[in-house]
């Protein structure tokens, strides 16, 4: 696993390269409107080179539940790095994710971040609050979905979730829009959280549970909203392992 994580490695850099210069075309010289959904389709290819040179293989189930058009704040289980070229491939609408800072400063993929995603440095309050004001305007004014991850970092325990923080449910109460759950297998098998360096080819597998509309809630149900969420992706999780 470990020799083969640095295959990956030296694969990450190479699309680094193909990437990189349609990624800089696009938000140097494209509509701000029109970059982030031209942008998305830079995203699903590369996450689709990347799983291929990986000799991973991707099954996502339920697309059908997630309209194209529509914006939503996604939400997905999270065990490996893996999880967010996953996350591109099983996502047809275009999306930001919520980063953290410090991914910014890793060479050329924090050029990437800083263009198409919106970060959040969790020391700073001031800047955690910036940042909720960044995914409401994603979502309101420009219909670009936000992921979130609700466990707020890899779950390196044995239990299939770890505890989940308010964010993505206050912010999809907020704006009204709709919550979906992905719920993501195997990653962490194939890439542990706590081994530094290794991959190993095999499957991945996810599946989308029924949006939930939040059109009828308050910021009071944000805590019903979370169980309700939470209890999805355990049902989802529990339900086909292999």
């Amino acid at each position: 696993m470990t020799l083969f994580g640095f295959y990956a490695l030296l694969v990450m850099i190479v699309s680094l390269f193909i990437v990189i210069p349609p990624y800089f075309f696009i938000f140097t010289f494209m509509p701000k409107s029109k970059a982030p959904f031209r942008a998305h389709k830079v995203s699903r290819f590369w996450a689709k080179l990347l799983f291929t040179c990986f000799f991973i293989k991707v099954e996502v189930k339920g697309k059908e539940r997630i309209k194209p058009k529509e914006h939503y704040v996604f939400v997905c289980n999270h065990r490996s790095q893996l999880d967010i070229p996953l996350f591109a491939m099983a996502c047809v609408n275009p999306f930001r994710f919520l980063a953290k800072v410090e991914v910014t400063r890793i060479p050329l993929v924090g050029y990437v971040v800083k263009k198409l995603y919106i970060t959040v440095d969790r020391k700073n309050m001031k800047n955690r609050v910036q940042s909720f004001v960044k995914m409401q305007n994603s979502l309101v004014r420009e219909n670009i979905s936000m992921v979130i991850f609700p466990e707020g970092t890899r779950n390196r325990t044995e239990k299939p979730l770890i505890d989940f923080k308010d964010g993505a449910f206050r912010l999809a109460i907020e704006t009204k829009s709709p919550i979906a759950a992905l719920a993501i297998f195997h990653s962490g098998e194939l890439s542990p959280a706590d081994r530094f360096m290794q991959l190993k080819p095999g499957t991945l597998k996810a599946i989308w549970t029924e949006p939930i509309p939040t059109h009828n809630m308050s910021w009071e149900d944000a805590p019903l909203l979370k169980e309700q969420v939470r209890k999805r992706l355990l049902e989802a999780l529990g339900s086909s392992q292999s």
